[in-house]
């Protein structure tokens, strides 16, 4: 313990370090972390990195998906679903079945059933990697829905080939009729849990006496049981956390207050900047350990790193294709929000295939392969699937991490959107809806003699920082247009044409404002 603990500290140290770097140098945080965690692997005496899968599965994966859901726009999801699901789970199948085939014919002794395996580990992009990636560009908010609203469902489908195939390569046997059973509980069961479990939150939240303390507290459990619970009654654990979160995001205006949301954002952000950290210099860190098994079964490196490169050039080609596809199933079928971009359509599903790095839930997945079957024999090529996974990670983070936001900036896809004029008309339309709405409210329960004064007063509290000290009955009224301008607020949300980021940017100003009139 005297050994590990000062080691997990440096390595916190190492994540705020190397964050700070990257963004000095304007590159995304997990390029940098993975390469510094290998590099930093070959130090002599640091202890050896073992990391047990369910660590990863079970402490990483659940607050991850959780804050994911949280700050996804629920209603873009709604509004681009196809695509979503076609990515999520369609475009996840079809990858694993490139890795299948293309490892069953060129890898020595991979069965379709290991080649499945290997693709149900390595096919899911990472949400983390690419969020980081792309903050530097401006990109859509349709693109950027599809993107999220894809990170957060590929995980259960990748998960549950996974599954699927590893029963297949430890018993030799694949039956189609129990496995399309069990693939239907997985996702109705995973997805039923979470909501079931989310909506048992939500009544807590209301009807406990919480503070701002216990409410984070329990937002922190929450999507442990609901990952937990879903696992143990064989569903999946994913769909329970993700469809759990966005019950309960869509609902935190009814059971938050406005200090619990507040000083949530600031955990939740803290919590998961610093796991996103260590699990992409863990990935790093484990190199050495899976080199050295990768050399006890006498594969040469050389011949290991070509493999991780094939599949590498599978994984990004079948992505590629992918978004063709979809791209043409768009215009086909849904002309009314195909993107409107010119003479340059067909950059933008190169763009969107070129997103798929991967990260966390391949590693984990790797890492959960047993070392031996159920019979004693050693597990076959587990080794060599670590290692590819790894130069699958290493490869798409380092060279389309890098190269994703110089291609962006250089042929400029969505330049024909006009997305920052449209977005600041929205912005300035609710800011002057949102005015109005004041005075409307002002004047429905003051008489004409305060009204004036009461407007010059909150325009002026509007204005600056500082707190201005007001009686009770003052107090209480503008409380009570806070949460008028919420309800206001929520309903402009249904309009499709507003992009949800921009109202949830004013309901955070109307909860700071809260704040500031609580301790005045």
């Amino acid at each position: 313990m005297h050994t590990i603990l000062p080691f997990l500290l440096a390595m916190i140290a190492a994540v705020v370090l190397l964050e700070m770097w990257a963004a000095r140098l304007r590159i995304a945080y997990p390029i940098l972390l993975v390469v510094a965690g290998l590099l930093i692997s070959f130090i002599p005496g640091l202890p050896a990195v073992k990391v047990d899968p369910d660590l990863i599965f079970f402490i990483f994966l659940p607050p991850l998906l959780f804050e994911a859901s949280w700050t996804v726009s629920f209603k873009e999801m709604l509004k681009w679903w196809r695509i979503i699901s076609s990515f999520a789970f369609l475009v996840v199948f079809f990858t694993a079945l490139s890795v299948a085939v293309v490892a069953n014919h060129y890898l020595p002794g991979f069965s379709l059933a290991l080649g499945f395996l290997l693709g149900g580990i390595v096919s899911p992009p990472d949400a983390v990697s690419t969020g980081a990636i792309t903050e530097f560009v401006k990109i859509p908010r349709a693109t950027s829905a599809i993107l999220e609203g894809e990170s957060l469902l590929n995980d259960a489908s990748s998960l549950i080939i996974f599954r699927f195939a590893l029963v297949a390569v430890g018993t030799g046997q694949f039956f189609w009729q129990q496995a399309a059973g069990t693939f239907v509980w997985m996702i109705i069961g995973g997805a039923g849990i979470g909501l079931l479990l989310a909506w048992f939150f939500v009544q807590a939240h209301k009807r406990l006496p919480t503070t701002a303390s216990s409410d984070i507290a329990l937002t922190l459990i929450e999507p442990y049981l609901m990952y937990w619970l879903a696992e143990r009654l064989h569903c999946s654990g994913v769909l329970a956390v993700v469809s759990g979160g966005l019950f309960m995001s869509a609902r935190r205006l009814t059971f938050l207050s406005s200090s619990s949301r507040l000083s949530g954002y600031s955990v939740w952000d803290s919590l998961v900047f610093i796991l996103n950290g260590i699990v992409f210099l863990i990935i790093g860190l484990e190199l050495p350990e899976i080199v050295e098994g990768l050399r006890s079964q006498g594969t040469p490196l050389h011949t290991a790193i070509g493999y991780g490169v094939l599949i590498t050039g599978v994984l990004i080609a079948a992505r590629i294709i992918s978004s063709y596809v979809a791209m043409v199933a768009t215009f086909i079928f849904r002309p009314s929000v195909a993107p409107r971009l010119r003479n340059r359509a067909f950059l933008t599903p190169l763009l969107l295939g070129w997103t798929g790095m991967r990260g966390v839930v391949s590693l984990a997945a790797a890492l959960a392969i047993p070392v031996a079957l159920d019979d004693g024999r050693p597990f076959p090529h587990r080794n060599l699937i670590l290692f590819i996974t790894f130069i699958v990670i290493l490869l798409t983070l380092v060279v389309q991490g890098l190269t994703l936001p110089f291609l962006i900036r250089r042929f400029r896809p969505f330049d024909g959107l006009a997305t920052d004029d449209r977005d600041r008309d929205i912005l300035v339309k609710i800011r002057d809806d949102l005015k109005n709405h004041t005075h409307d409210f002002l004047a429905s329960r003051v008489d004409p003699e305060h009204r004036e004064k009461l407007l010059k007063m909150w325009e002026e509290r509007s204005k600056t920082t500082e707190g201005s000290g007001m009686d009770e009955k003052k107090k209480a009224l503008f409380l009570e247009l806070l949460d008028s301008q919420r309800r206001f607020l929520s309903e402009l949300n249904s309009d499709p044409d507003i992009d949800e980021g921009v109202i949830r940017a004013q309901l955070y100003r109307i909860d700071l404002e809260e704040e500031r009139l609580k301790v005045n």
